[in-house]
């Protein structure tokens, strides 16, 4: 190098963070090992650590680009027929295959053993921090099945493929493809969450067969085989099974008339869509169809909680490898005391957030055979989805405070979670949604009220702190009103979020959590008074 380079050679690259790659995400998450420890996950824990890798690997690079080359429609091809079709970038196929050949979308149905609902979540979680668009169809088609086993006809038809571990993204009849995923429309432009005000009509043609006429606001992921709608029959609001191929072979009256341009979710397509008399099949009878698709429901808000929780934990990795390779003022920002008691706090959220998903997946997955187990999902569903949904977006953006400016341009991952984490608050019912269905659910369902009541008061004698929010709780519940549901729900979160943790067998980290969330210290994180921060910071990322 000749003097006058190497007097002028200023890009010097130091003092910057490797890229985090290339690590087993599912080994490296204490919390999550804890959880499924508890709830009888771990019999699949070799399955679930090689997912992991891949989710630290490969598929955490084709993320990337599956959201940085977006969806097209293609309306019509070059002769001027109509297609419909939307295509996509050959990571988003590839994510897709990854997660459909490990189970993503359908280990609680394939598995027997007790459990298997939560490997099934494990999964989810994990695909979820590799990429959060795919998990849409994935989470559509997995809670999609309980409704199909309503139609013993259309479960004899379509669930082998939609249980195959084959993925199949393209275009033709289901009965051509050796594996099938399943979306679904609900929500129409003129009313969003109140689908009893949907105006699409299906019009009997026989037997279980109807013509839809009619429009979805939101139809996520349009390129899946077949979707579960509701719409108008003569009897009122009805579930139906929408194909994309009608049984002749010929493309079913089903338009796309455009993509939505969202702020994030880039990997995933959601369209406006039109049906000109697409054939459709009653599931169910005519005017119950909010009660036949409700489990699709509660499952994917359970899928809600999963990706929230899955975004922090992402972010929370993150900010920690940034602390533990950047230094700041003389020393790593690992060693500082300030930066030490934020990404504990944020610790301790993921803590939390994991110790309750998980603690509701244990419960739909012993509904079955627990009717106190199943009571407890149906409430503690909405409770959880309601909290967790909510601290999503508040977190990702202080992990993005801990990186600075680096997590705020395209090449951090932690642009892209900043623009998913407000989604799952939104999709399957917002928060406000969430709270009346509590206040519902304490109202007309005993057995519910009961259950929640019951999983509370088994923590009761273990921290003082805890007993004292039991005891205010008490006269909450009995003045519950719509006014004060968010109030209400948002204590039942952090009351049940305790439960658990006293319960985990982590003392500490159970204490910390009641002394700060329920006792309340501040409301910005790195607020929190007497953290096990070494505990926190080496279960969040071994060896910190």
């Amino acid at each position: 190098m000749s003097e006058r380079t190497e007097r002028f050679a200023t890009h010097v690259v130091e003092n910057q963070p490797p890229p985090l790659v290339d690590f087993n995400a599912f080994d490296s998450d204490q919390p999550l090992l804890d959880a499924l420890a508890r709830d009888g996950g771990l019999a699949a824990r070799a399955h679930l650590s090689a997912y992991g890798a891949r989710v630290g690997g490969d598929l955490l690079r084709l993320g990337f680009d599956a959201n940085r080359f977006r969806p097209q429609l293609k309306t019509f091809d070059r002769y001027g027929h109509r297609v419909d079709e939307v295509e996509f970038h050959p990571a988003y196929h590839q994510l897709m295959q990854a997660a459909i050949s490990a189970g993503v979308h359908a280990w609680s149905w394939t598995d027997d053993a007790p459990g298997a609902h939560g490997v099934r979540a494990a999964l989810s979680y994990l695909h979820h921090q590799a990429e959060a668009g795919t998990s849409c169809p994935l989470t559509m088609t997995h809670a999609a099945v309980p409704v199909l086993r309503q139609s013993t006809e259309l479960a004899h038809d379509w669930l082998p493929r939609v249980l195959s571990r084959d993925y199949d993204g393209s275009n033709r009849p289901p009965l051509d493809k050796p594996g099938l995923t399943l979306g679904m429309g609900m929500t129409e432009k003129q009313g969003g969450s109140d689908v009893r005000g949907n105006s699409t009509q299906a019009h009997p043609v026989g037997g279980t067969l109807y013509e839809l006429v009619g429009h979805k606001w939101f139809f996520s992921a349009p390129m899946s085989d077949a979707f579960l709608v509701l719409a108008q029959a003569p009897g009122g609001l009805t579930c139906l099974l929408l194909p994309r191929w009608r049984p002749d072979g010929t493309r079913n009256a089903l338009r796309v008339h455009r993509l939505k341009d969202k702020v994030g979710n880039w990997a995933n397509a959601s369209s406006e869509v039109e049906f000109e008399g697409a054939l459709a099949w009653r599931i169910g009878d005519e005017g119950r169809g909010v009660a036949t698709i409700i489990e699709m429901v509660a499952l994917t808000r359970l899928d809600c909680m999963l990706g929230s929780a899955a975004e922090m934990r992402r972010a929370l990795i993150e900010a920690i490898h940034h602390a533990q390779h950047r230094s700041a003022f003389g020393r790593p920002l690992i060693a500082q005391p300030l930066m030490r008691e934020v990404l504990a706090d944020l610790a301790l959220e993921v803590e939390a957030s994991v110790a309750l998903a998980f603690r509701i997946a244990r419960a739909v997955d012993a509904a079955p055979r627990d009717p106190d187990e199943a009571a407890l999902a149906r409430i503690a569903t909405a409770i959880g989805k309601f909290r967790i949904c909510k601290r999503a977006p508040g977190f990702v953006n202080e992990a993005q405070e801990c990186i600075g400016g680096a997590g705020y341009v395209e090449e951090s991952i932690l642009a892209r979670l900043y623009r998913e984490a407000p989604l799952n608050s939104i999709w399957e019912g917002c928060g406000n949604i969430q709270c009346l269905d509590v206040l519902r659910a304490l109202a007309r369902e005993p057995h519910a009220a009961a259950a929640l009541q019951a999983e509370l008061v088994a923590a009761r004698g273990i921290d003082a702190a805890f007993d004292a929010e039991l005891a205010a709780l008490e006269p909450a519940l009995r003045q519950a009103d719509e006014a004060g549901a968010r109030r209400l729900t948002e204590r039942l979160a952090l009351a049940l979020q305790a439960a658990v943790l006293l319960r985990a067998g982590q003392p500490e980290i159970a204490a910390a959590f009641c002394r700060n969330r329920l006792g309340g210290t501040g409301v910005a994180y790195g607020t929190a008074t007497g953290l096990p921060i070494a505990t926190l910071l080496e279960r969040a990322w071994p060896s910190v």
